[in-house]
């Protein structure tokens, strides 16, 4: 099977590349110069393909294939930004290849019986200011127009930012869709792990975004010397979060897609000849089922509890955020695997443990994602690397999805 979609999609991909500040891999934050580079780009490959383009007041640039008067929209897409020092596919490759797809349609003589709309949200990553997904949710009805005041590390405000780059962010409340027009919302990833390429498939169907919650977890015992206090007397908080850490692995280990993470620790008093005293730590439990996620956070708040109750510790844990878990359509999963797999074995289904713009599309409309894979699972660094052959799959999978897919 030729790879020439693919091959165009990677020469887009690296066009699109060079829309970065300077430094190692892809920079490329909203409402800055590269995010207005990556938006001419975009706009002539969305043109290439036929589509109409704007740019709404969320600063998403939208590509539009008229259907028949009055039928309804799919949406398909993904964001332009990256992370600081990021890679050249995370987000932008999932507005490049449905764009493509349609294009390959549209030399076939295809025609859909509905309208697409291809959308390249303006800030999915949440790297610039401490907001994210503002184009679907503004799409949904749910952005906060509060976040408007919200600063970099400039100072610059969002609505400042906005106003610079010509937009209107008073207008982000007419952007609402009407959920009867809308058909769905279809995103294409790379995995951002190993799984797919573990298994040496090209293309998976994505299940659900997990829910997240995060808590802050201190521990309190009693600082001493650590020449004179005897090792049965202390009351040493590092020895109880070293317990609770292991006991978090163990669980995460033996349940069933629950991923979970002691990413930060704080010590005090933190000096080399001191019992520590008070352990501060961060606690994020991932789940793509909000009823295995919470089972968890009850079960490990119990063994913190018995753990810090036998080595004379106190223990407080306070959650600091929760996200709930986005199911993917049940409709829209059997489309896409069916689309994936054709007539060969069923295509993988695998949960996705990060947060996507599809997460903020599920209060509009129902959502399905593909997974491409990735080399080595790596994402949001330099050395992100999606093969050729994956990415002509996922355009396949889309071309074969879109003519199959009939309005209900």
């Amino acid at each position: 099977m030729s790879d020439l979609w693919g091959q165009r999609a990677q020469a887009w991909l690296d066009r699109l590349a060079h829309c970065t500040a300077p430094g190692p891999g892809v920079t490329r934050l909203p409402f800055t110069p590269e995010h207005r580079a990556a938006i001419g780009v975009l706009t002539e490959l969305m043109t290439q393909a036929g589509l109409t383009t704007h740019l709404d007041a969320a600063g998403t640039l939208i590509g539009r294939l008229e259907g028949p008067d009055g039928a309804p929209t799919l949406l398909m897409g993904s964001h332009q930004d990256s992370v600081r020092e990021g890679g050249a596919y995370d987000g932008i490759m999932g507005v490049v290849l449905p764009v493509l797809a349609l294009h390959k349609l549209r030399d076939e003589g295809v025609a859909l019986p509905y309208a697409v709309e291809v959308l390249a949200f303006a800030d999915e990553e949440g790297v610039r200011f401490p907001t994210a997904l503002m184009g679907p949710r503004a799409l949904a009805g749910t952005f906060d127009m509060a976040a408007l005041d919200l600063r970099d590390a400039d100072n610059v405000s969002l609505a400042q930012a906005m106003h610079d780059f010509g937009l209107v962010p008073e207008d982000l409340p007419t952007l609402r869709r009407d959920p009867t027009s809308v058909l769905g919302w279809v995103e294409v990833h790379l995995e951002q792990g190993p799984v797919l390429e573990s298994a040496g498939n090209p293309l998976g169907v994505v299940t659900a975004i997990c829910g997240i919650e995060r808590h802050i977890v201190t521990l309190t015992g009693k600082a001493a010397h650590a020449g004179t206090m005897p090792m049965h007397l202390r009351q040493d908080a590092l020895t109880a979060a070293a317990e609770f850490v292991l006991a978090v692995e163990a669980l995460a280990k033996k349940t069933t897609d629950l991923l979970a993470t002691i990413g930060t620790l704080q010590i005090r008093p933190g000096v080399v000849n001191a019992v520590p005293g008070t352990v501060t730590l961060s606690l994020e439990i991932r789940a793509p089922s909000d009823a295995v996620r919470t089972k968890a956070v009850e079960a490990l708040t119990s063994q913190l509890h018995r753990i810090t109750a036998s080595r004379g510790i106190a223990a407080d844990i306070q959650r600091t955020y929760a996200q709930p878990a986005t199911p993917c359509a049940a409709a829209m999963m059997a489309a896409l695997g069916e689309a994936i797999s054709g007539n060969n074995q069923p295509a993988p289904r695998l949960a996705s443990g990060a947060t996507h713009d599809a997460s903020a599309m599920a209060d509009l409309c129902p959502v399905g994602m593909i997974f491409t894979t990735c080399k080595g699972g790596i994402s949001h660094h330099p050395g992100e690397f999606v093969p050729v052959d994956a990415m002509q799959a996922a355009i396949d999978a889309l071309c074969r999805f879109l003519a199959g897919w009939r309005i209900t």
